[in-house]
């Protein structure tokens, strides 16, 4: 059968990125506590496309991901992106990858267990050069209560949920949770998804007695992750959702 996308194209323009968007795929990820978990995924692929071709394949993008059934790690995303180049004959090929990493979480006094849900990504990208760069990303719902307020208020002072977006670049593994905790523990307090009365009593009172404002939280989780000598780089961002403002308030810190 005629194929139309090894066609030449006479228009000497080549595109940087071409490929496929918002593909809903299941996947397996490495799980600390349980060695694997199995979740869906959201899957943007891409590979650059030379000035001499009209179109690139987009069923073969789909059918490499059946081939490999991939578990979700930087070594099995370093090899998709090898394999993408090889089979799309491409000079460069990016991934993105979104899912939802659940949490087991045990409320601090009541020891009640629910799941919590968190938002992660992993973007990757590989070049016939050799260079290959992966960025592993997480986003944690926190709880803060503002200095400000506790400070210049009779009584009481105003909280708010916020959220975290730490991204990072590392030379040795670090798993998700690891990543997830280091953030929690600098916030005012962490969410649960199960609180009985007695677990309310103990967060609200936690968080009131560790104020923060965001400019606090991304430079306490910046001081910590500076420590890790198997991070590269980081980008950390902190945003919240003012309970007595009409705006969010944030802040970030690339290093």
């Amino acid at each position: 059968m005629k194929d139309v996308q090894n066609e030449l194209d006479n228009r000497n323009m080549p595109i940087n990125k071409v490929g496929i968007k918002d593909l809903r795929y299941p996947i397996t990820v490495l799980d600390r506590q349980k060695s694997v978990q199995h979740t869906v995924a959201t899957i943007n692929m891409y590979v650059d496309l030379p000035h001499q071709y009209k179109g690139t394949h987009m069923s073969r993008f789909v059918e490499m991901l059946h081939v490999l059934q991939p578990e979700i790690s930087v070594k099995r995303v370093s090899k998709i992106l090898e394999k993408m180049r090889e089979y799309l004959q491409a000079d460069s090929a990016h991934i993105e990858i979104y899912f939802p990493y659940f949490i087991e979480k045990i409320a601090p006094v009541s020891d009640s267990r629910g799941f919590m849900d968190y938002d992660c990504r992993f973007m990757g990208s590989s070049y016939s050069t050799g260079e290959t760069d992966i960025v592993t990303e997480v986003r944690v719902p926190i709880t803060s209560v503002c200095p400000c307020s506790k400070e210049i208020s009779d009584y009481g002072a105003h909280n708010q949920r916020g959220e975290v977006t730490l991204a990072i670049r590392f030379n040795k593994f670090i798993w998700i949770e690891d990543l997830i905790e280091l953030v929690e523990k600098c916030a005012s307090c962490e969410l649960y998804s199960v609180l009985k009365r007695v677990d309310e009593k103990y967060v609200t009172e936690s968080a009131f007695q560790n104020p923060k404002f965001v400019e606090d939280i991304v430079r306490d989780i910046a001081l910590e992750l500076k420590k890790n000598n198997d991070i590269k780089w980081f980008s950390v961002s902190a945003e919240n959702f003012e309970s007595i403002h009409h705006h969010s308030a944030y802040a970030q810190i690339t290093s």
